[in-house]
């Protein structure tokens, strides 16, 4: 099975999922931008429950612009403000010492582009996780997927249902206070779970 995917920024659980199970995995990089989804922002599970960290990006002259050709705006200490917002979720977590190190960099350098921002995080994540997809970027945008392709471009959307449902859940910080949060970044499973997230990613659970 091929999975077509957005680029994410610290994408959900589901998307990883298909990361880790997928026979190929296609990131599109000739669609054009769209607001408002996982492309520049990603949900936590804070104390005062589900928190949405949103990158500031700088608008196109034009209506459409590739999303590749997207760049992040300097404004707002946004970097800061999510550094600080993830600490405040996880730092009692498990495993954020851990992986602290490992995420903290993304919070201080300056990435001009949204899409090498985020897919130096997907690699990074990816590595946390030993997972190696076979994975490759498009070439041109393919509106009508083909054979076994399964086009979840824009079904992995915050105001969407996740795609699948049978998640296995897993132990939280905050779970007590607000239960389970299914489907929130990929981050607090890592977070919460360290090596053993990759059991929660696998299908048939």
């Amino acid at each position: 099975m091929t999975v077509l995917l957005s680029t994410a920024y610290l994408a959900p659980v589901e998307y990883y999922r298909m990361l880790a199970n997928a026979g190929q995995i296609i990131i599109e990089t000739e669609d054009n931008y769209v607001k408002q989804t996982y492309r520049n922002r990603c949900v936590i599970a804070s104390a005062n429950g589900l928190q949405t960290l949103s990158i500031p990006v700088v608008r196109p002259d034009s209506l459409k612009c590739l999303t590749k050709d997207i760049r992040i705006a300097d404004h707002g200490e946004w970097q800061h403000l999510h550094w600080n917002a993830l600490v405040s979720a996880y730092n009692s977590s498990p495993f954020f010492e851990y992986y602290a190190d490992d995420f903290r960099p993304f919070y201080e350098k300056k990435i001009e582009f949204l899409f090498d921002f985020n897919e130096q995080l997907r690699e990074l994540v990816c590595s946390l996780l030993d997972i190696v997809p076979r994975l490759t970027y498009s070439t041109e945008y393919n509106g009508v997927p083909q054979g076994d392709e399964w086009d979840l471009r824009e079904a992995i959307h915050p105001k969407k249902p996740p795609v699948t449902c049978n998640f296995l859940p897993y132990y939280q910080v905050f779970e007590q206070k607000w239960g389970f949060q299914t489907n929130v970044s990929i981050i607090d499973l890592l977070f919460n779970m360290g090596p053993e997230a990759i059991f929660v990613l696998s299908f048939g659970n």
